[in-house]
């Protein structure tokens, strides 16, 4: 797929059919995402695959918005291997991880494979219920799967509705 359709397809799928993901598929995201770019190339990154029924149902538990996906990653970072901007202000984590969600997502779609960014949950109870490490910080989650056949598994109407561009951009 062309990038350009890529990123105009993209779209944050609500119902999933439940079919699994195929392995292939699932790797060529995961391989997209360790290929994106962090702050020194720290790649203080981690990505935890969960698929199987028992980790499933704790996604179920930490949201509603599971919408049925088969998979879900949940994207984290080690907060001891981050970049600390000058000014001491900001950190690079946040943004690292978010640019790794970003590159798995599209790479979701270039694949054929659907997927809804979730941030609707409590990041601390999701590192409780997957025993995730202490210096782990947890930033989304990303629904992935085959899109069921019903409005909600499709586009919303206004999907390729955008503002004008001079309403969000400026140039300086």
């Amino acid at each position: 797929m062309e990038f350009s359709d890529v990123i105009q397809n993209r779209y944050a799928c609500k119902k999933f059919d439940g079919t699994p993901v195929a392995k292939e598929a699932l790797d060529a995201i995961l391989a997209a995402g360790r290929l994106a770019p962090t702050a020194k190339n720290l790649q203080e990154q981690h990505v935890y695959v969960i698929q199987s029924e028992e980790g499933l149902r704790k996604i179920d538990e930490l949201t509603p918005c599971r919408y049925g996906a088969p998979v879900v990653l949940l994207v984290a970072f080690d907060t001891t291997n981050v970049f600390t901007y000058p000014g001491d202000k900001y950190k690079s984590g946040v943004e690292d991880a978010t640019i790794v969600a970003t590159h798995l997502c599209l790479a979701a779609t270039n694949v054929g494979i659907e997927n809804c960014w979730l941030n609707f949950f409590d990041p601390d109870k999701a590192k409780e219920l997957f025993g995730l490490p202490e210096n782990e910080q947890v930033v989304m989650l990303l629904d992935l799967g085959h899109a069921a056949d019903v409005p909600a598994g499709k586009p919303l109407k206004n999907h390729t509705s955008r503002k004008p561009i001079d309403e969000t951009v400026t140039y300086l």
